[in-house]
């Protein structure tokens, strides 16, 4: 027989989807205004933050509700607390999809440095971090989640390699382009951050699901844990 609670939790677990989906859509539209000088597209990943802010403040407040009423213990407990630490880094990850959009409305009148090819592909594999990172959650899939931290690394190679080639083909050689440069290493770098924060769910997807803390302990998931 069902309990009441766990149809609460089915909502929540919704609510979360509905946070995730919206991510990745300004994650998605903050880098497709990039490439296209798209102007009204950042203001509009700008704008709508306000909503995806009321959703956080929203699911916040229904997971204190349900851990009053309920008092849950063990895996429930888990599984709400961990909803609240994914909730929190969603939001966050939706701020730095408004400071690339903020970064975009600075360069957009000016010419592209470069044309764009990794930063569209660190945005895509953040999209991709988060959308596995959300599905770990929602399935309790630790393999999934463990995908997630493996894919961290190549986040990082994207990063170095946009990062290396903006200083040496570049600023390095001609400090007229540092301007237009420093905007697409900070964009690099928030696209970056996104992914840590992605991390950080899964890492607790791992937790909420078998009660071990792998966080600051890689060796643990080495040993297949």
């Amino acid at each position: 027989m069902e309990r009441h609670v766990d149809q609460e939790l089915g909502e929540l677990n919704k609510d979360i989807l509905k946070i995730g989906a919206l991510t990745e859509e300004a994650i998605y539209k903050s880098v497709e205004a990039l490439k296209n000088r798209d102007k009204e597209m950042a203001k509009n990943v700008i704008d709508n933050d306000t909503n995806i802010d009321k959703l956080e403040l929203d699911v916040d407040e229904k997971c204190i509700d349900l851990i009053a009423r309920y008092q849950p213990m063990a895996k429930d407990l888990r599984l709400i607390t961990t909803g609240m630490k994914i909730n929190s880094e969603l939001e966050r990850i939706a701020d730095i999809a408004v400071d690339i959009a903020q970064r975009t409305l600075e360069i957009a009148d000016k010419p592209l440095l470069k044309p764009l090819v990794d930063i569209p592909k660190l945005a895509t594999v953040a999209q991709n971090m988060v959308k596995m990172a959300i599905d770990a959650f929602v399935k309790g899939d630790i393999v999934l989640a463990k995908k997630v931290l493996s894919s961290d690394s190549e986040a990082d190679q994207l990063r170095n390699e946009i990062q290396r080639e903006l200083v040496e083909d570049y600023m390095a050689k001609d400090s007229s382009t540092a301007p237009r440069a420093v905007q697409l290493l900070l964009i690099a770098r928030f696209l970056e951050r996104i992914c840590d924060h992605t991390t950080n769910i899964a890492e607790d997807v791992i937790y909420m699901v078998q009660a071990e803390v792998v966080r600051h302990h890689p060796e643990k998931l080495k040993n297949g844990r």
